[in-house]
């Protein structure tokens, strides 16, 4: 069994003012000491609620954010200390419209991200026709990005993602502002780069994503673990996901 990501009793805290006339430091945990592992080529989620400690975490493991304590490493090297031998070998893509360029076609986008992963000219062209077919933009190539819909700059952040063979893809609620059918598509992309032997790491609060997509997950809930597993097992007995979800949220909680 590979490991491509280990975290171990990982934390990230922030100061913050409380109070309008006498200001008094507060310490925020963003995250409180969680622990996991990622296998090489799976899909592995962070499930939780908006400010559960998601997009604290996948900052740590792609070296924009140090971490307070506890070990973050990504393909065996720290992400505090040893972040150029990480950033070469993953992706980091966001949910909405940020990331591209909307004033250049999506040519022209991946030979602007080439560029700058020191891609050889030689090898551009071949790479980019064969991303911008995986992620169905072919046909739209040559237009501008701002003519685009939501799904269609979505599935372009992916390709400028792939753009440099990243072991693994982080994605942050990729699907997020899509309509179902924008949606879907962009999961059968991520269903494709784990057949290519990608690993993908993804947070959503999306439940019907994590069921459909996720080997393995972890739930986030105050910056904490509250359950680790497969989909199947963290379901148990329950009917649906949601119906686990939210009985361990309510647990925890009480």
């Amino acid at each position: 069994m590979e490991y491509v990501i280990c975290v171990e009793n990982l934390k990230r805290e922030f100061a913050s003012k409380k109070g309008l006339i006498k200001k008094e430091n507060k310490v925020v945990k963003a995250v409180d000491g969680i622990s996991f592992e990622v296998e090489k080529g799976e899909i592995f989620g962070l499930l939780g609620q908006n400010g559960a400690g998601k997009t604290t975490t996948i900052k740590m493991l792609t070296t924009l954010l140090a971490p307070t304590s506890g070990k973050c490493e990504v393909l065996g090297y720290k992400t505090f200390g040893d972040e150029k031998k990480i950033r070469s070998e993953i992706n980091f893509i966001f949910g909405g419209e940020m990331g591209v360029y909307r004033r250049l076609s999506a040519r022209d986008n991946l030979r602007y991200f080439s560029n700058l992963y020191l891609i050889p000219k030689k090898e551009q062209d071949e790479r980019i026709d064969q991303i911008l077919k995986l992620v169905d933009l072919a046909d739209r190539a040559d237009d501008l990005a701002e003519t685009y819909s939501k799904g269609m700059i979505q599935r372009l952040q992916i390709a400028r993602g792939l753009i440099n063979d990243p072991e693994i893809l982080f994605m942050d609620e990729p699907t997020v502002g899509l309509d179902p059918v924008g949606a879907r598509m962009l999961r059968d992309i991520i269903r494709k780069l784990k057949e290519a032997g990608k690993t993908v790491l993804l947070t959503t609060h999306n439940l019907a994503e994590v069921e459909e997509l996720c080997d393995h997950l972890v739930i986030i809930n105050k910056g904490k673990i509250i359950a680790r597993g497969t989909p199947q097992s963290i379901k148990g007995a329950h009917a649906t996901l949601e119906d686990s979800y939210v009985e361990l949220v309510k647990e925890v909680s009480a």
